[in-house]
């Protein structure tokens, strides 16, 4: 959209044209049968036609390019690219010409212009031309204002400014989810959809974590030496399309052991998505950093380091518990077990685990077994603080399946 100043002559005109690929010429073949009454004369002029495909002249796409013939949309995340050309319409000599081009956004004045620099004349029928490019990272409106200025043949200073208006959209839609881990790992799924009304190439979907952080790409397939990627070789977003990535964080090793710390971890990092459109036209979005929610394991976290899948009815087997102090204070441990209705723990209850500093853990292997077959839970534990006399019980801790060895003898 273009808004004008009031009208007064000038001997300078100034033109703004956006750069943007072509496109595909289309055109929409008709045909009909050989026994209607055209006969083969919808055929023939097809494949008189230049525009189609020789040997295809039915598909609606055609060999030749068409130069864009409006402003078209711009996207978040992709390059504004616009051709300036100030020409000189008048048979007189201007001198000390500016052309200055600025970009307005609802937050901010960009100015575009290669070189500030005035030139110092410009013959009749001569021009000065500039090209600009500008990567959008704002959505809503933005004006383009040109501004000329220049001097004519008598002295007199004159000055004019063309307005360009359009609106940026928002080319995809991202949503996140965060899983937290009995470990310390966390599992970002990030939901990608295409809102715009072209197919999309996705070139590249990664996530660049924080500083406390690895992570591991789980998008791909392993087959053999190379990884196959589970969107197929053809990476393409169509239009309303939804597509999920999923991604595993993991504590680097000197974060690893500070329970304190990544207990309070929110930022996680933050995705860095490449595409591409219609002729290799190329648009990139960073998200901001992500922030999940920091999981509360209170002042003292237990975790199970080792399990088996599968153990046998009334007999005995080892688990390895981890127990880490979140709290920011020593704490002295006691250990109690309770037996629940199919649980049943092996050992002395109410042992002393020692002390504990802030931030350590420590490892404490248990046995167990069970009386009830099935998948069941193992509950039961409760540490005390004897520091404070402050008790914290543990239930639902994991499941482990239990099986008769009799009955799968006798299968």
């Amino acid at each position: 959209m273009e808004v004008n100043q009031a009208k007064q002559e000038h001997l300078l005109a100034l033109k703004v044209m956006r750069l943007t690929k072509p496109t595909l010429f289309t055109n929409m073949p008709v045909t009909c049968e050989d026994r209607d009454l055209p006969g083969d004369l919808f055929g023939r002029l097809m494949k008189e036609d230049p525009s189609t495909i020789k040997g295809a002249e039915a598909l609606m796409l055609g060999e030749m390019l068409t130069l864009p013939q409006n402003f078209g949309n711009i996207f978040l995340g992709e390059t504004f690219s616009s051709y300036i050309s100030v020409h000189n319409d008048s048979i007189q000599e201007v001198k000390d010409i500016l052309v200055k081009a600025d970009l307005q956004t609802s937050s901010q004045r960009l100015n575009l212009s290669a070189s500030n620099n005035t030139v110092t004349e410009l013959k009749p029928e001569s021009c000065i031309d500039d090209v600009i490019h500008h990567e959008v990272k704002e959505i809503g409106t933005h004006i383009l204002v040109c501004a000329v200025s220049y001097t004519t043949q008598a002295g007199e200073k004159l000055y004019f400014r063309k307005f360009f208006k359009f609106q940026v959209l928002k080319p995809l839609d991202v949503k996140t989810k965060f899983y937290n881990a009995e470990t310390d790992e966390v599992f970002l799924e990030a939901q990608i959809q295409n809102i715009t009304t072209s197919p999309m190439f996705m070139e590249k979907v990664s996530l660049e974590p924080s500083m406390m952080y690895n992570v591991t790409e789980l998008n791909t397939v392993e087959t053999g030496d190379e990884g196959t990627s589970t969107f197929g070789k053809m990476s393409y977003l169509q239009p309303m399309d939804t597509r999920q990535y999923l991604y595993c964080l993991k504590p680097k090793s000197e974060f690893a052991e500070k329970a304190g710390v990544i207990k309070g971890v929110t930022v996680i990092g933050k995705l860095d998505i490449v595409w591409k459109t219609n002729l290799g036209e190329k648009g990139r979005l960073q998200t901001s950093q992500l922030q999940r929610m920091a999981p509360g394991y209170g002042d003292v976290r237990l975790s199970l380091e080792m399990i088996p899948d599968t153990v046998n009815l009334e007999e005995p087997f080892d688990i390895t518990c981890k127990i880490t102090n979140c709290s920011e204070r020593t704490m002295d441990l006691v250990l109690e077990m309770c037996n629940t209705r199919s649980i049943h723990w092996c050992g002395v209850s109410g042992r002393q685990l020692g002390k504990v500093s802030p931030s350590a853990s420590l490892s404490l292997p248990l046995k167990l077994l069970s009386s009830v077959q099935g998948l069941q839970s193992i509950s039961g534990l409760r540490l005390t603080d004897t520091f404070l006399k402050r008790t914290y019980e543990y239930d639902d801790i994991a499941q482990v399946c239990v099986v008769c060895p009799y009955m799968s003898r006798e299968s």
